[in-house]
C-alpha cells in the first residue's frame, strides 16, 4: 500500500466533488444494497489512466444535464476490504482498477472497465458516462 500521504490528493480528486469514500465493508454493503435512483461507483486507483481519464472524466460527466442521484469510490490498493467487498456487487465483472459502475435502484446497469479506460481521454469517458447518464438518469 502507498502511504497516505501520497494518495490523498488522489482520493480529494473525486471527494472534493462530491463523491463520498466507502471505506469498510459495512459502508459498502449498506450503501449499495439500498441505493434508490441512480449512483456511480468509481474504483479509484493509483495508476496513470486513474489520474489522466478515470478520475477527471468521472468528475467532468456530471456537468450534463442528466446525472446520477449519489457518487461514491472505493480506493483500489489502499481500502481493500472495501474495494474487495464493492466488487462483489460488481459482477459479473472481474475485478478491474480504475473501473466505474452505474446502479439503478440498486442493479448493476453500466460498467467501464479499465480496459476501456485505457488509452483514452477523460473527455472521452466523461462523454461516455454522459450518454450512460442519458439512458438510465
Amino acid at each position: 500500500m502507498y502511504p497516505e500521504e501520497l494518495v490523498a490528493p488522489m482520493r480529494a480528486d473525486l471527494t472534493n466533488n462530491g463523491f463520498t469514500e466507502l471505506k469498510d465493508t459495512e459502508q459498502v454493503d449498506s450503501t449499495l444494497n439500498d441505493i434508490k435512483g441512480t449512483a456511480l461507483l468509481v474504483v479509484n486507483s493509483v495508476c496513470g489512466c486513474a489520474a489522466g481519464s478515470a478520475r477527471p472524466g468521472a468528475v467532468n460527466s456530471l456537468t450534463g444535464d442528466k446525472k446520477p442521484d449519489q457518487l461514491y469510490t472505493v480506493f483500489a490498493g489502499q481500502d481493500k476490504d472495501a474495494t474487495n467487498q464493492a466488487r462483489k456487487h460488481l459482477l459479473p465483472y472481474p475485478p478491474s482498477s480504475p473501473s466505474i459502475g452505474l446502479f439503478k435502484d440498486g442493479e448493476l446497469v453500466h460498467f467501464v472497465e479499465r480496459h476501456h479506460i485505457e488509452g483514452r481521454t477523460a473527455e472521452m469517458i466523461s462523454n461516455h458516462l454522459k450518454e450512460v447518464y442519458n439512458e438510465y438518469c
